[in-house]
Parts: C-alpha cells; sequence; structure tokens
C-alpha cells in the first residue's frame, strides 16, 4: 500500500473517531441513531411478509442522524477529495468480476413505446432509489424522460418509438452506475455530461472525465429534424450512447 493510501486511511480514522463522539455526546443525535438500529433489529426478528416499511424507517433515523454531523461531511469530503485525485488509476485497475452483485450492478430498463395522446398534466411517476425497474410493459406516448437513481446501471431504449420532429430531452441524476441509451438513426444527439468519475462513448470517441463536465453533438445534429438532448450528472460512472 502506498503512502497517499496509508495517509488517507489515518486521515479517515481520525474522522471516524471524531464522528463516533459526535453521535454520542449530541443527545438528540444519540436517540435517533439508538432508535434507528432498534427499529432494525425489531424488523430483522419480524414475522412480517413486508419488512420494507419498517427498514426505510430505520435506515432514515440512522442517515438523517449521520448527516446532522459535521463530521460525516468531512468523512465525506476527504474521501470525494482523494479519490478525484489519487483513486481514478485504481478503479481503472479493479477486478469489476468482484462486484457483480453489487447493488449498483443492478440493470434498470427503460423501454419507451407510443400511443394516442394522453394528458400529460398533473402525471407522476414513482421512482426507485435502487433496483431494477422496467417501463415498458403498457403502450405509452413518447414523454420526456427525468429521472433520478442512487445506483445502478440504466438501458434506455428509444428503438421503440417515434420521437416528435423537435427537441426531446433525457435528463438523469445519478450517483454510482452506468447509462446507455439506444437511439435510432436519424436523430441528432446533444450530450451533456458532468461527472465526478466516469467516460463517455459516442460515435467511436470515448472521453474520461475527472470532476468535470463534457458537451459534445452528433455529426448530423444541425441537419436532423428530431433532436435529443441527453443531460445527465453522476458521480461515478459512464455514459453511453449508441445508434441503432
Amino acid at each position: 500500500m502506498s503512502n497517499h493510501w496509508k495517509f488517507f486511511f489515518a486521515v479517515e480514522a481520525v474522522l471516524v473517531v471524531w464522528f463516533l463522539y459526535q453521535l454520542s455526546t449530541n443527545v438528540f443525535v444519540a436517540l435517533l441513531t439508538i432508535a434507528g438500529i432498534w427499529i432494525l433489529i425489531r424488523s430483522h426478528q419480524s414475522k412480517k411478509v413486508n419488512k420494507t416499511p419498517s427498514y426505510l424507517l430505520g435506515v432514515f433515523l440512522l442517515l438523517f442522524s449521520a448527516v446532522s454531523t459535521s463530521a460525516f461531511w468531512f468523512i465525506l469530503l476527504v474521501a470525494v477529495f482523494f479519490i478525484s485525485i489519487k483513486g481514478q488509476g485504481v478503479l481503472k485497475g479493479m477486478n469489476t468480476n468482484a462486484f457483480k452483485r453489487a447493488p449498483w450492478n443492478e440493470k434498470e430498463i427503460k423501454i419507451v413505446e407510443t400511443t394516442e395522446s394522453t394528458p400529460k398534466s398533473g402525471k407522476r411517476i414513482k421512482q426507485r432509489w435502487v433496483g431494477t425497474e422496467k417501463i415498458g410493459n403498457t403502450i405509452f406516448e413518447w414523454d420526456d424522460i427525468n429521472f433520478t437513481l442512487l445506483m445502478g446501471d440504466t438501458i434506455i431504449d428509444l428503438g421503440n418509438t417515434v420521437l416528435p420532429k423537435s427537441e426531446s430531452y433525457i435528463v438523469i441524476r445519478k450517483g454510482i452506475g452506468k447509462t446507455r441509451v439506444l437511439v435510432p438513426k436519424g436523430v441528432g444527439v446533444m450530450i451533456e455530461h458532468n461527472a465526478l468519475m466516469g467516460n463517455v462513448l459516442f460515435e467511436g470517441e470515448d472521453y474520461s472525465l475527472t470532476n468535470e463536465s463534457l458537451k459534445i453533438y452528433s455529426k448530423d445534429y444541425d441537419v436532423s429534424n428530431r433532436k435529443l438532448k441527453v443531460i445527465t450528472s453522476v458521480l461515478v460512472g459512464d455514459l453511453e450512447v449508441i445508434t441503432i
């Protein structure tokens, strides 16, 4: 292990001790932490079929307790800063097969189709934080895609729909995970990708980003009647836009 990583872990260890100290000395935060742990234990021991609400409540209390301390934000800030500087080479050299079952490797597939026009005002779509989500079991009219995902891979297939002769939008905010967009031929594409760490693959070109923003256009963007704007923001993850 290099001296840089030793220094990083030493700093993080000191910050963790400070974090535990703040948890124990703040009465309100300590009570929330105890309540969260107690709810998780009781949920695990419960014989109820649907334990998800209890688990979510316990996790929420623990997360709220953590983010209420300044030490937690220092731990996160140091980790992000160090990885953005030194971690890219390590991540590239990792054996990703060891993480095949990780939550952020779960696939989310969005298959978009069209039908007759339906009212758009007031439409609400429930979104998941983590996990597999499939859209396309029922036919629906094309509408701009806009969603947030904590972690997970996403595939958006536009091959089953006809985009309008105007500008269409895909807006994605994601913590960790890859995104792949399949676009029919003849559609002009604009990509605006912001990532702490990741790559963009588009028209045979591979762009590596480290805390950067990238804006690129397809070669036929100006002359295309149908235009698609893909606007994405991730902490760690790749974006692939492929013509089909």
